[in-house]
């Protein structure tokens, strides 16, 4: 399993002080626990993008390609990527590049977010989150997958002879995640491509989740890509720790009760009944969270936060001591056991690697003399990649068109 952190960006003052950081301030902040989340022997920090205040990241690939680096091993990913209202080409090039800047230590999680005002501010309805989150996906998919894309859909202009650089690293897209906080459909979508499916189990209780799970499971089988057991799961989950479960709750009770994504609201006693947020020891951090795969079987990431809310940088340092120190060591060591032999690694680099090529070289994209005959030649790359484009057939499950000259 990987275990790692994700930030949703927020700027929140801290209740105990009166003070709000300023953007300059969160931003550095939240590069320094980037790479301490590295230093304490977590896997992955993903990151969350927004375009409005008191959120600052806007642009996940520039702060995540400086994270790069200042690391070594770190798995970069967001949380979430708005496939609705970025356009996918341009979520094509920068992921790919985000993919050869850190040495293939990036993956996606894509959403359609949980910001309204977002969808006109790029010129999108809300109305169509869904076609939209279809539809974008059903080409970004196409543009690592193929050289040259002939596409025409409803949301974006056609595309005639497009070829997305830099082509992705070793010819291996970067892994996505499909994450949803409520939507089925969001589900079945990522049932429908074999990819992962991220459950954010942060607000609501955990049946609701077994339910998007159970469905993802189901239909990732009906596909074809595996058993129910082998699809891609992963959690999220929030956390405040100290030695004893009494200065815990204490510390953090003033800005659960204070931040806007928390209070005035359910106690914080209803609310960690109800949902994963567990404010105690590291001994019930690590009950509760190992206690994860009884509801939703065995699966392949989990993300904590733990920096929200308007908790100072020394003490969400202090949180990823605790976590990197205490409870990771013991959850790899919990979830490890009886784990069946059939279930998943956590997908990195390599292995999608070694899974497409085997003891084969992978792919080097070189590319030919630029002639400007894209619109009507193949792929210009050197090493002739084949003409087939995707496995997944094109529209089978969502009754999207999309002409390629490529078999789909």
């Amino acid at each position: 399993m990987q275990f790692g952190i994700f930030t949703v960006s927020d700027i929140t003052e801290d209740p105990t002080t009166g003070t709000t950081p300023s953007e300059a301030e969160r931003i550095q902040a939240t590069l320094e626990i980037a790479r301490h989340a590295e230093e304490v022997g977590l896997d992955v920090f993903a990151l969350g993008e927004h375009h409005n205040p008191p959120f600052w990241s806007s642009s996940p690939t520039t702060t995540l390609a400086y994270v790069a680096a200042q690391t070594e091993r770190l798995i970069l990913s967001t949380a979430t990527t708005l496939i609705t209202t970025n356009d996918p080409v341009k979520i094509a090039e920068d992921y790919a590049m985000l993919q050869h800047v850190s040495g293939g230590r990036a993956d996606l999680m894509l959403g359609r977010g949980n910001t309204g005002p977002v969808y006109p501010w790029f010129g999108k309805d809300i109305r169509q989150g869904l076609p939209l989150a279809v539809e974008s996906y059903n080409l970004l998919h196409r543009l690592w997958r193929e050289d040259v894309v002939d596409w025409e859909g409803q949301f974006r202009t056609p595309l005639q002879g497009f070829t997305s650089t830099p082509r992705p690293l070793d010819g291996v897209p970067p892994f996505v995640w499909h994450g949803s906080i409520r939507t089925p459909e969001i589900a079945e979508q990522a049932a429908y491509y074999g990819d992962g499916f991220f459950a954010n189990n942060i607000f609501w209780p955990k049946e609701h989740y077994q339910r998007l799970i159970t469905l993802y499971r189901q239909r990732f089988a009906h596909y074809g890509h595996g058993t129910p057991e082998q699809a891609i799961v992963g959690l999220g989950g929030q956390v405040f720790m100290r030695a004893s479960s009494q200065d815990a709750v204490r510390e953090f009770r003033p800005y659960f009760d204070n931040a806007p994504v928390y209070g005035h609201g359910p106690s914080l006693e209803d609310f960690s009944e109800m949902t994963p947020l567990t404010v105690g020891s590291p001994q019930q951090v690590i009950d509760r969270y190992a206690a994860m795969r009884e509801t939703f079987g065995d699966y392949q990431r989990q993300l904590f936060l733990i920096d929200h809310a308007g908790l100072p940088l020394k003490t969400v340092l202090e949180q990823l001591d605790i976590l990197g120190g205490e409870v990771v060591p013991v959850l790899r060591k919990e979830l490890q056991q009886n784990r069946p032999a059939e279930t998943p690694d956590a997908p990195t680099h390599e292995n999608l690697v070694a899974a497409t090529y085997g003891d084969q070289a992978p792919r080097r994209a070189v590319p030919g003399a630029n002639r400007g005959d894209n619109l009507v030649g193949e792929s210009p790359y050197q090493d002739a990649a084949p003409k087939a484009g995707s496995a997944v057939p094109v529209g089978a499950a969502f009754g999207l068109g999309g002409s390629s000259r490529k078999d789909a």
